[in-house]
């Protein structure tokens, strides 16, 4: 029997599983052959001695309502150690797979946000299978990068996205474009960041084209962008490679909304940031000649940096924001043009209220008043226009006239007016 014990500690030993599991799964490997034996008791069981590897059958009887009694008695078989060599092999290699198999869950269970390398095994449009050494990484179509093909027997990075119990083993999820793995991966190439010295604020990715990273430093004399950038770009360019030529810009974090807003849409350079705390929203006004980078291809630098941030950005320009404020300025009519239910025509609909007006009223209306000025027009300028004959002239006219009258009877002598002339005073010798 010490030969037994030995080739079960051996066995225990290679599988990576304990003693006193495989004596359990033996014993009730054993209690499941006795029991197949004609004339075996219904309550019965098996203990295994583990100094000597004796091996004995137990039982009691059982009453009416099957509850065992009396006392235990020894039933072991004198044959019995053929029929458990018989009886107990399949028993045996199925409990010490399914030991196998936890063991393989418990080791992977708590890995859930960790990443892991394996060998590409195979693949196709639903899946590709990772190979981690004793167990198989599920890499769905879903959680690959857009097209990014890894050949078969390259080794590849992933990040464990879920780790679920089946019967046949331990089934791992694992991702290419969770941002999780841009973190870990800057774990392992970022001493200061695996020592925390450097902490990943934020990350906004769009895989296989571009990342966003916030960092800021708990030292105040270590550059968190420099840390993660290393000597001549040597860390974060082993990011790079790894995520095959993904784009990372990595920005300085700050508590300030304003100054982390301005920093986000890196590499563009900002003049103003406006932020309204109520609708969640920063207005960016850049330089023109900034407009186009600030925003990004397809708008990509735009809704990278408000992911990060966690704002709504809205990129202006200089003379897009003139142009605005202008336009705010001026005075408009407050009203606005509908559709008519019935006549199907549009008309004037007041906000003050009132009755809506068609646009041949509208326009009847705003040429009695110009100086209004309704829906932004400018009001006629008046001048001096050519009146149409058998028109009467206008005040205009009448005061011009009235002036000129005025001028020639100052500059009129006494008989042209007819009135006597006075007799001029002389001076001389009375007498």
């Amino acid at each position: 029997m010490s030969e037994m014990l030995e080739a079960l500690q051996a066995l225990a030993a290679e599988k990576g599983i304990s003693v006193d599991t495989l004596m359990a799964a033996l014993a009730d490997a054993l209690e499941s052959a006795y029991k197949r034996m004609p004339g075996a008791h219904e309550y019965a069981w098996v203990t295994i001695d583990p100094a000597n590897f004796d091996i004995r059958v137990y039982a009691q009887e059982i009453d009416e309502d099957g509850e065992p009694y009396g006392p235990e008695l020894d039933v072991t078989p004198n044959d019995f150690g053929r029929i458990a060599a018989q009886t107990a092999r399949q028993v045996m290699t199925q409990r010490i797979r399914e030991a196998e198999r936890e063991l393989r869950y418990e080791e992977y269970a708590g890995r859930e946000g960790d990443i892991v390398t394996g060998t590409v095994q195979q693949g196709d449009s639903r899946y590709t299978l990772l190979s981690l050494g004793p167990v198989e990484a599920l890499l769905p179509q879903a959680e690959q990068v857009p097209h990014e093909r890894p050949e078969p027997n390259t080794r590849l990075k992933a990040y464990i996205v879920e780790v679920r119990r089946t019967s046949k083993g331990p089934q791992i999820v694992v991702s290419r474009t969770h941002p999780g793995l841009v973190l870990e991966l800057f774990k392992l190439e970022v001493p200061e960041i695996a020592d925390g010295v450097v902490e990943i604020k934020a990350c906004a990715r769009e895989p296989g084209h571009r990342t966003k990273i916030a960092v800021w430093s708990n030292d105040n004399n270590v550059d968190p962008v420099g840390a993660c950038v290393g000597a001549r770009g040597a860390r974060v360019r082993q990011v790079v490679n790894e995520l095959r030529g993904e784009k990372i810009d990595i920005v300085p974090f700050s508590d300030d909304p304003f100054e982390f807003v301005a920093k986000a849409l890196s590499p563009a350079k900002v003049k103003e940031v406006r932020i309204d705390e109520a609708s969640g929203v920063a207005e960016v006004i850049v330089p023109d000649y900034q407009l186009s980078l600030a925003i990004g291809k397809e708008g990509q630098n735009a809704r990278l940096s408000a992911r990060l941030t966690g704002w709504r950005v809205d990129i202006k320009s200089e003379t897009q924001l003139s142009e605005e404020e202008a336009y705010s300025q001026q005075d408009w009519a407050e009203g606005e043009w509908v559709v008519d239910a019935e006549t199907g025509e549009q008309v004037w609909q007041p906000a003050e209220g009132g009755p809506a007006l068609s646009a041949e009223d509208w326009e009847a209306q705003a040429a009695e008043s110009p100086g209004e000025g309704k829906e932004g027009e400018p009001a006629e300028a008046s001048g001096d226009e050519q009146k149409p004959d058998g028109e009467s002239p206008g005040p205009e006219v009448e005061a011009e006239a009235a002036l000129d009258a005025d001028s020639a009877d100052e500059g009129a002598t006494p008989a042209d007016s007819g009135e006597p002339e006075p007799a001029a005073e002389t001076k001389g010798d009375e007498g």
